[in-house]
């Protein structure tokens, strides 16, 4: 069920100065990496906290959640002029984004469970080709997710697709690796869910 938009969407989203909405207008040429699907944005915020030499893109086409994390943003004490926000889906992109990506993050995407719907998978052949022109030269994919059935789909295309794997963990809060939370890993963790990872390069 999708949430009912928020009474100050419009008004966030009008005067969001960090919005990208037809040119990727970073001032510096340190690399990008982008969030497809960044619900209300805790990862993407606390990624650009902590790494001001990398520039990162929120990417989420639903104006309701986008609007959400634009307002933590706005509430933030500092500035991160390393961080945007894209409202928009990911398949209405290329043009933009072309060349320019390092790496891509999938956090906690949609399953699609049903056989009729794997195309809609972030990690469908068709997906992965479309991200093949988004990045600059090596391709680095970084994935989390509660879902087993996701998680195999994801690992079987991403070997048919010729990435190799530099990590792959079916517990990660057991791993002692660096790892910033999103609101679902919080919600999934609580409730004794173990998170799959995988870090995947070509």
């Amino acid at each position: 069920m999708r949430m009912r938009n928020p009474k100050y969407m419009h008004e966030v989203i009008n005067n969001c100065s960090f919005l990208i909405k037809d040119k990727i207008d970073f001032l510096n040429n340190l690399p990008i990496h982008i969030e497809i699907g960044m619900g209300k944005g805790n990862f993407i915020i606390n990624m650009a906290k902590n790494n001001p030499q990398i520039n990162y893109i929120g990417i989420e086409k639903y104006s309701s959640v986008a609007s959400i994390a634009i307002k933590k943003i706005n509430e933030l004490e500092e500035e991160l002029p390393n961080l945007k926000i894209i409202i928009r889906d990911i398949k209405n992109l290329e043009e933009l984004l072309k060349g320019k990506v390092s790496t891509i993050y999938l956090n906690f995407s949609d399953p699609w469970p049903k056989k009729k719907h794997a195309k809609r998978r972030l990690t469908s052949p068709d997906f992965l080709t479309l991200y093949d022109n988004l990045f600059v030269d090596k391709k680095r994919i970084i994935m989390k997710t509660d879902n087993d059935d996701l998680f195999s789909y994801s690992l079987e295309c991403l070997k048919e697709h010729g990435y190799k794997f530099k990590k792959i963990s079916y517990d990660l809060h057991k791993e002692k690796m660096e790892n910033v939370l999103t609101e679902y890993e919080e919600k999934f963790s609580k409730e004794g869910i173990k998170i799959k990872y995988f870090e995947a390069i070509k």
